[in-house]
C-alpha cells in the first residue's frame, strides 16, 4: 500500500497562490482582446468545479453567440462524446470548433482557447479529441498547435498526479493511501480501458506509439513548485514547455488547487511567449485556468433562488453502474423512506420492441403518480449487461440511456418535478439535452464542496427547475442522500 505522505516527501511543499493572482494576470493579458475558453465537455460533469458560467447543449453558431454575449471567461459545451463511437466523436468535435470560431469572428474581436474536458480516471477518446480540435483550428485559422497539456487531476474527488503517475486517493479506513488509477475499476471500462497509470506510458498506449513515452514533457512537482515566487515558477513551467512542437504531449503533476493555479500561471506565460496550446483535462482545471475562486457549496435556498419551487416531489435518476453509485443509491433508499422507488428493467428494454414500449409506459405512469406524493428515485436495474465487443456495449448503454431520457421527458411534460438529479455522466448529459430539453443554462455552483453542479436552465420546458449533474464516480456513500436532502421537501 502506498502512502501519499511518503510519495510527496520527495517533492517541495505546495506554494499558496491566490486565485486573484491568476485572474489579474489574465486580465492584463486580455486587456486589448478578450479571450474565452471553449470547453468541449465529453459529459456534463466537467461543470462541477466552476460557477456562474454559460453551458450549451447545442452548438449552432447562434448558441455560441448567446454564450459569448454573457461576457464570461469560459463557456462549456456539452458534447457528450464519451457516449459516441470514434467517428461520431470526431465529427462532433470538428463541428463544435468550427461553429465556435465562426461565432467569435476575427481574432482581433475575440480570441478562443480550446479545452477538451475529459474524465479524471482517464476514460475517453484520447488522443482523438485533441487531435481533431488541433486539426480543425489549423484548417480554419492556419494556427498550428505546439502542445497538448494533459491534466487529469481532480483533487476534490481524490484523483491526483505525482511524479507523472496518476493516483486515486483511498477513502474510509484507507484514507492517506494512494492506488494507481490503473488498479481501479475505471481502468477496466469496457470501451475506454487502459493498462498503466504512468501518464507518459498512457499517452504511448493510447496513441498506439505515435507519441513515444520518452517524447512526453512531464511537469513534475519540482517544476510546478519550483519557487516560492509564483512568477519564477511560471517562468520555469514556460521554460519546460518551450521544446513543445506539433502537438507534443505535456503532462502535469497536480495535488492541490495551488498546484493548478501555479500551472495556470505557467501556461499563460508560455502562451504569452507564443506557444499554442490545447488542454485535455479533468474538471477543476477550468476553474484554476480562469482564476476563479472555489465556490462554496450551495444551500437548498440558493438552489431555488429566483424561482418558486414546485410542490411536486423531486426526481432522482440513477443510470451509472460504478460501485460508488450503487452504494450511494443504497444509502439514499435506506434513509429516504418517503421516496418511491421505480426500477427500469434493462432486460425488458433489450427485448422485443413491444415489451420495451409497454415497460416504458408503465414506468412513466408510476413515476408521475408517485411525484404527486413526494420524491421518486428512478434507477436502472443494477445488473450491468455488457458485451465483449466495445461497440455492442456502447449500443446497450445507448438503449438504456434513451429509455431514461424518455421517462424524464414524458414525466416533465405531464407533471413537472420540484428538482431533477441525474446520477452518471452519460445519464446526466442525455437527461439535460433530451430529457429536459435544456439548450442554454448557467452553472450556478457545486452542491457539495468541489463536486456535483447545479444548472439553472434558462429556456425550454425545464426553465426554473434546478438540475443537478452528479458524476457516477464522485462523492462518498452519503453524497447522493446529502444532495437530495438539501432539495427535498419530504426528506
Amino acid at each position: 500500500m502506498t502512502l501519499e505522505a511518503d510519495v510527496l516527501a520527495a517533492y517541495p511543499a505546495e506554494v499558496r497562490i491566490p486565485a486573484e493572482l491568476v485572474a489579474s494576470t489574465l486580465a492584463a493579458s486580455n486587456a486589448e482582446t478578450p479571450r474565452v475558453l471553449v470547453v468541449l465537455d465529453d459529459d456534463p460533469t466537467g461543470t462541477q468545479s466552476v460557477a456562474d458560467l454559460p453551458v450549451l447543449t447545442q452548438w449552432e453558431v447562434a448558441d455560441f453567440i448567446w454564450a459569448f454575449s454573457q461576457s464570461k471567461p469560459a463557456v462549456y459545451v456539452l458534447t457528450n462524446t464519451r457516449s459516441l463511437d470514434p467517428a461520431e466523436a470526431a465529427a462532433r468535435n470538428e463541428e463544435v470548433v468550427r461553429n465556435a470560431l465562426a461565432a467569435a469572428g476575427s481574432p482581433q474581436e475575440l480570441r478562443l482557447g480550446f479545452v477538451s474536458r475529459s474524465d479524471s480516471t482517464l476514460r475517453g477518446h484520447y488522443p482523438l479529441e485533441p487531435d481533431v480540435i488541433a486539426a480543425t483550428v489549423a484548417d480554419v485559422s492556419g494556427e498550428k498547435t505546439d502542445g497538448v497539456v494533459l491534466v487529469p487531476a481532480f483533487p476534490d474527488a481524490g484523483r491526483i498526479t505525482i511524479g507523472g503517475v496518476h493516483y486515486m486517493r483511498g477513502t474510509g479506513a484507507e484514507t492517506g493511501t494512494l492506488a494507481p488509477v490503473s488498479e481501479t475499476e475505471f481502468a477496466k471500462d469496457a470501451t475506454f480501458g487502459f493498462s498503466t497509470s504512468v501518464m507518459a506510458d498512457y499517452v504511448a498506449e493510447k496513441s498506439q506509439g505515435r507519441f513515444a513515452a520518452g517524447s512526453v514533457i512531464v511537469l513534475d512537482l519540482n517544476i510546478i513548485r519550483a519557487s516560492t515566487d509564483p512568477q519564477a515558477t511560471a517562468a520555469a513551467i514556460a521554460d519546460a514547455i518551450e521544446p513543445a512542437t506539433d502537438s507534443t504531449p505535456i503532462v502535469a503533476d497536480i495535488v492541490t488547487e495551488n498546484d493548478l493555479r501555479a500551472l495556470s500561471l505557467g501556461l499563460e506565460e508560455a502562451e504569452r511567449r507564443g506557444k499554442k496550446l490545447l488542454y485535455r483535462v479533468g474538471p477543476p482545471f477550468g476553474r484554476a485556468r480562469i482564476g476563479q475562486e472555489i465556490r462554496t457549496e450551495l444551500s437548498g435556498a440558493e438552489a431555488y433562488a429566483g424561482n418558486t419551487p414546485s410542490e411536486a416531489g423531486g426526481l432522482i435518476v440513477v443510470g451509472s453502474h460504478v460501485g460508488v453509485t450503487t452504494r450511494q443509491l443504497k444509502a439514499l433508499t435506506d434513509q429516504h423512506s418517503a421516496a418511491r422507488i421505480v426500477e427500469i428493467d434493462v432486460e425488458k428494454l433489450l427485448g422485443a420492441p413491444s415489451v420495451a414500449e409497454a415497460h416504458l409506459d408503465r414506468t412513466v405512469d408510476a413515476v408521475v403518480e408517485a411525484l404527486r406524493g413526494g420524491d421518486v428515485i428512478v434507477h436502472t436495474s443494477r445488473l450491468l449487461i455488457k458485451a465483449d465487443d466495445p461497440a455492442e456495449s456502447l449500443r446497450i448503454a445507448r438503449t438504456v440511456s434513451a429509455a431514461v431520457v424518455a421517462v424524464v421527458n414524458r414525466t416533465l411534460k405531464t407533471f413537472p418535478p420540484r428538482f431533477v438529479i441525474a446520477k452518471g455522466g452519460i445519464t446526466s448529459s442525455d437527461v439535460a439535452a433530451h430529457g429536459l430539453e435544456i439548450r442554454h443554462a448557467i452553472v450556478r455552483g457545486p452542491m457539495l464542496p468541489g463536486i456535483v453542479s447545479l444548472w439553472e436552465p434558462v429556456d425550454g420546458p425545464a426553465k426554473g427547475i434546478p438540475y443537478i449533474v452528479f458524476a457516477g464516480n464522485v462523492g462518498d456513500d452519503q453524497s447522493l442522500a446529502d444532495v437530495t436532502r438539501k432539495l427535498s421537501n419530504t426528506f
